[in-house]
């Protein structure tokens, strides 16, 4: 069997749901559980994270597993429903879901269900991807609750910048204007609003990647927010190779070795979720010390310079990303963000569980 594997670490997504916890202590938590917990497994995040008011996903087939596993707590449908059909089981299983266009709201017109569908009005702030123009939220209220299977319970807007330069201000001033004299809860802040912007801390939060234990922002370390990574993926090293001066490691010839050196082979690829684009230096852990890959990451492996690892030898443990490693490190290597790694890790590595 080949020994690469993923550790889930639920004492860590108990922490980092703590974390959330205090940066906004008057805020209902709905934990972000979308592309099967960002790779942790839906089923294990939802168990870890019990101590969260709500659950937040996109897929309707996730929400009735979760549902069919007895799971009581509200669960919001981020993207809302995608066809009348989905109407049904949405209103027999209690979802909540989101409406973000005039497409839901006719079908929800057309709707005659056995009970009422609990709502989240969505408005488009400034990102432009999801939502009713701000300037529109009184019509969009008027023909909601004009559905006789529509209970209306929540305001949300999600914001563009919440990690960025320009920050949250300019979208909760049209969110607050908007939504001035509505008597309904309201949420806002996704994982960087809450942790940075403490106006944004409305009703519900909605923590996505920080409950996982990687930063939202490029410029600040999950370690200095006080997250703890909870995934782990580790390997171990299958072939020791010396290298002479100008021989070259992998397809394409990529890095030629400068002078005589070792190289390790790990049993990693990116058919396991390893980027195939992360170039020759991306930080690896070898034998509990930090190393580089070098040259073009394969289907099955990737290469670790074993420069300074003298004891280095076949079956000597490899850390990926997580423990004492950051995904958000090895995502920027690769150009690329935390949330992409931890989501493309494939079905065919094993993942255990840490209590």
């Amino acid at each position: 069997m080949r020994p690469i594997r993923a550790r889930i670490d639920s004492a860590a997504l108990r922490h980092n749901l703590g974390a959330a916890r205090r940066r906004a202590p008057r805020s209902r938590i709905c934990a972000v559980v979308k592309a099967n917990a960002y790779g942790h497994g839906l089923a294990r995040a939802a168990r870890a994270l019990a101590a969260a008011e709500g659950l937040a996903l996109i897929e309707l087939e996730a929400a009735l597993e979760l549902r069919r596993s007895g799971e009581k707590r509200p669960i919001l449908l981020l993207q809302g429903f995608f066809s009348p059909e989905e109407l049904e089981p949405i209103a027999a299983h209690d979802l909540i879901t989101v409406v973000h266009d005039a497409e839901q709201l006719a079908m929800l017109g057309r709707a005659r269900l056995p009970k009422r569908i609990a709502v989240v009005a969505k408005l488009n702030t400034g990102m432009n991807r999801l939502g009713f123009p701000a300037e529109d939220l009184r019509g969009v209220l008027d023909r909601l609750r004009d559905c006789p299977s529509v209970a209306v319970i929540a305001l949300m807007t999600h914001f563009a910048d919440a990690d960025g330069k320009r920050g949250v201000r300019w979208q909760l001033e049209r969110f607050d204007a908007a939504t001035a004299g509505v008597d309904l809860p309201k949420s806002v802040a996704n994982s960087a609003a809450l942790l940075r912007y403490p106006e944004a801390r409305k009703d519900w939060v909605r923590p996505g990647i920080m409950l996982y234990g990687c930063s939202p922002f490029p410029d600040e370390s999950a370690e200095k927010l006080g997250l703890k990574p909870a995934m782990t993926l580790t390997s171990e090293l299958i072939a020791v190779r010396e290298l002479r001066p100008g021989d070259s490691v992998g397809y394409g010839g990529t890095y030629a070795a400068s002078g005589a050196m070792r190289i390790g082979v790990v049993a990693c690829g990116y058919a396991d979720g390893y980027p195939r684009h992360a170039p020759t230096g991306t930080p690896v852990l070898v034998a509990g010390k930090r190393t580089r890959t070098v040259g073009r990451v394969a289907m099955d492996t990737l290469f670790a310079d074993l420069t300074g690892i003298p004891e280095a030898a076949v079956g000597s443990p490899a850390t990926l990303w997580g423990e004492g490693l950051p995904a958000d490190e090895v995502a920027a290597s690769a150009g690329t963000v935390s949330y992409e790694l931890l989501c493309a890790l494939s079905q065919r590595v094993p993942v255990s569980e840490a209590p």
